[in-house]
């Protein structure tokens, strides 16, 4: 009796740091690692730097993504896969843009 009332502090540190750091981590990670999975072309995304545009080709194999960030100059630019933040929807990118 004695050494579960030594070990029980312990345990419920233990669980109490799992539910509040740990799980939620891995929930995060798995909606970032679904949303990066379902990425496709003509997707309107944002980057982690900030940086709007629109999917022109995602190579998955190098982990790179083509985003073309001005249609009027046709100007494209590569970025990490992983610094996809989140692909936009017509709400959210009239949002961001103060419309």
């Amino acid at each position: 009796m004695q050494i579960l009332l030594q070990v029980l502090p312990f345990l419920l540190v233990g669980f109490f740091a799992w539910t509040l750091l740990y799980k939620p981590e891995r929930e995060r990670m798995k909606r970032q690692q679904d949303l990066l999975a379902g990425l496709k072309k003509n997707d309107r995304v944002l980057t982690s730097a900030g940086i709007y545009g629109t999917v022109a080709n995602v190579d998955r194999d190098a982990g790179r993504v083509t985003l073309k960030v001005d249609d009027a100059a046709n100007v494209k630019i590569q970025v990490a896969l992983s610094t996809i933040a989140t692909v936009l929807d017509g709400s959210a990118e009239a949002a961001a843009s103060g419309v």
